[in-house]
């Protein structure tokens, strides 16, 4: 009698989360694994099991791809600002029927002695800017750096893997650097640059978290920019070890 044949979990990834995932799933036998990274940073840290770097042409290309490769089981694990692909996924699981997860992890919330003010875009951002502080410290990637080009006035030290493009803000330093950051790094960082204001993502999870204890001891207000909108109807976890068990339980 032959064994039946390991079912194939698609990770959409990019993640922390999705790189844990597919880590726990090499080991076993009973899973295939690929993860799908979209190819923004030029030299990303890839997971085991096989990899395909690179878009695959919107929902029917996603749809496609599952149905051609016996895709039992997606994990959306993308970043909580990869709204696009989120939705793609939902979509794709309607036209194959395929069973997808949502990995998000939580997002972070303000304590006592924050100072955190909310914003529902980049560009709400770049308004409210100059208002908070001159000397900002931009953690919310290299992608959406040409909305803040226009402020002239305001010195950025801008954190990312990879450099931005062009256009960037005219005072601009660049630091390039990929976490997990520590307390004490941050620190250092926000009083060697006398940063006055820190401007993030509601990213959530430990790695790049030490920022805003650091920001909260030195009196440092927080521009936070609110997650985008998720699909809904999609079950979600939000850590491996959940998407772990949703994998053993569901059926593919």
């Amino acid at each position: 009698m032959s064994a039946d044949p390991p079912r194939h979990v698609l990770i959409l990834g990019g993640t922390t989360e999705a790189r844990r995932l597919a880590e726990a799933l090499a080991g076993d036998p009973s899973y295939r694994v690929t993860t799908s990274l979209a190819g923004r940073v030029s030299a990303p840290v890839l997971p085991p099991g096989e990899v395909r770097i690179g878009g695959f042409g919107g929902v029917t290309g996603l749809a496609g791809w599952i149905v051609a490769h016996d895709v039992t089981h997606v994990v959306d694990a993308t970043h909580p600002f990869a709204e696009r692909m989120s939705f793609h996924a939902s979509e794709a699981q309607a036209f194959t029927g395929v069973p997808l997860l949502a990995l998000r992890r939580p997002g972070w919330s303000p304590g006592p002695g924050d100072d955190w003010h909310f914003t529902d875009s980049l560009a709400e951002t770049s308004v409210r800017l100059p208002e908070l502080g001159s000397r900002a410290f931009l953690t919310t990637g290299r992608m959406g750096l040409h909305t803040f080009a226009h402020l002239a006035d305001t010195w950025f030290l801008v954190r990312s893997v990879d450099p931005p493009d062009a256009p960037v803000p005219p005072r601009l330093e660049v630091l390039l650097a990929r976490g997990p950051f520590t307390l004490d790094s941050e620190r250092e960082l926000l009083a060697r640059h006398r940063i006055d204001v820190l401007v993030t993502k509601d990213s959530g999870g430990s790695a790049t978290a030490p920022k805003l204890t650091a920001a909260r001891e030195a009196g440092i207000p927080v521009l936070v920019v609110r997650r985008p909108p998720v699909p809904e109807g999609v079950a979600e976890a939000q850590c491996p070890r959940a998407a772990l068990e949703w994998l053993a339980r569901t059926p593919g």
